[in-house]
């Protein structure tokens, strides 16, 4: 597996890295990427299918001067900045059979990302469909996404250790769907940082994915 840590200075083109991965690896057999990256600047970022009027306080945005983007993978609307790390996975599913399923392959995936967490002292626990949660507290600092390709998927995964939590309700609506968790909460009561070091989770994550 090829391990990258590239952070690229315009949000759109971040995304637009993470599809050429894939495109390289099911198009030309370039193989298996985790890639490690952040953004410089705030902006919010609507899963393949998200709407706008439904996800994003769209007032707050243009006042604040704040980009909305659209990646290719599923997911709901988050907002991107400091102190959110990304991770972006290419994997095979032809040679990996667990990674068959959407279901399984998010239980699979981040429960290799919680096992390097750990090590952190992080003490975190995977939420269906797609969250890493902090556990006893169940406030989400990760949650994750995907597009499938023909033999390989996307995986889009963050990670919260340093972000302006105010910027979550300031740029996003209270979502129309929730997960059952999450109980009705609040952006405030619902989010959070875990106290990592980004090289540090960056280390023990490839760690976990490289073995």
């Amino acid at each position: 597996m090829i391990i990258q840590d590239e952070s690229l200075p315009d949000q759109q083109a971040n995304l637009d890295r993470d599809d050429e991965l894939l495109r390289l690896a099911d198009r030309e057999g370039n193989g298996e990427v985790l890639r490690f990256w952040e953004s410089s600047k705030v902006f919010v970022v609507l899963g393949r299918m998200g709407r706008e009027e439904d996800d994003v306080n769209m007032a707050a945005c243009k006042l604040d001067g704040v980009a909305v983007l659209r990646r290719s993978s599923g997911g709901g609307t988050v907002v991107q900045g400091p102190g959110c790390l990304n991770f972006s996975l290419v994997l095979s599913r032809v040679t990996r059979p667990e990674l068959r399923t959407i279901t399984q392959s998010y239980r699979v995936i981040l429960d290799k990302v919680s096992a390097g967490l750990k090590r952190l002292g992080v003490a975190s626990e995977f939420r269906p469909v797609c969250d890493l949660v902090v556990g006893g507290t169940e406030r989400k600092f990760s949650g994750n996404a995907q597009r499938r390709g023909r033999d390989f998927i996307l995986h889009h995964g963050t990670i919260l250790y340093g972000f302006d939590l105010g910027l979550v309700p300031r740029y996003l609506k209270q979502p129309v769907l929730m997960p059952e968790y999450r109980r009705g909460r609040i952006h405030a009561d619902f989010v959070t940082n875990i106290p990592v070091l980004p090289e540090e989770a960056k280390r023990s994550i490839a760690q976990e994915f490289a073995g």
